[in-house]
């Protein structure tokens, strides 16, 4: 899909989303938007650089001018979703081990005693605890490298 449509934005900036089929481009260049699809790559990063050079050259600019840059993941988005990609463990702040799983308070049914929460992404026994505390002031306490072990 490619078009041209106004914007405001006197910036040249561009945005590239990697999906599971295609990689789509938006570039704003003056008061131009252009975009660019092309097919999703398994090195990814070759996609994005193909989408990017795509929009520019359609843009007659460089790369090089490119003043702003945005990258988003679809793909990863639809592996959470679809609970697919690799096997993996948390580690956490002592104390911590079990947030994901208790979740927020903003959910829709705060009231429900019936309502049923979804299987947490990293089940508990892949869930680790470190003996450490960093808060917005700094590190209080570090990382023992040895109890991480």
């Amino acid at each position: 899909m490619d078009t041209d449509e106004s914007t405001e934005d006197g910036d040249t900036r561009i945005g590239v989303d990697v999906g599971g089929t295609f990689t789509d481009v938006a570039l704003t260049v003056d008061d131009r938007l252009l975009t660019a699809k092309v097919p999703t790559t398994d090195d990814q990063h070759v996609g994005v650089l193909e989408g990017i050079e795509k929009a520019c050259d359609r843009a007659g600019i460089d790369p090089a001018e490119i003043d702003g840059f945005a990258h988003a993941m679809t793909v990863s988005v639809n592996a959470l979703l679809e609970r697919g990609g690799a096997r993996t463990a948390l580690v956490t702040t002592e104390g911590f081990r079990d947030v994901l799983e208790i979740g927020r308070q903003d959910r829709p049914d705060l009231y429900d005693l019936e309502a049923e929460k979804p299987e947490p992404l990293v089940p508990r026994d892949r869930r680790f605890e470190v003996d450490e505390r960093t808060t917005a002031a700094g590190v209080e306490r570090s990382v023992d490298a040895e109890a991480v072990r």
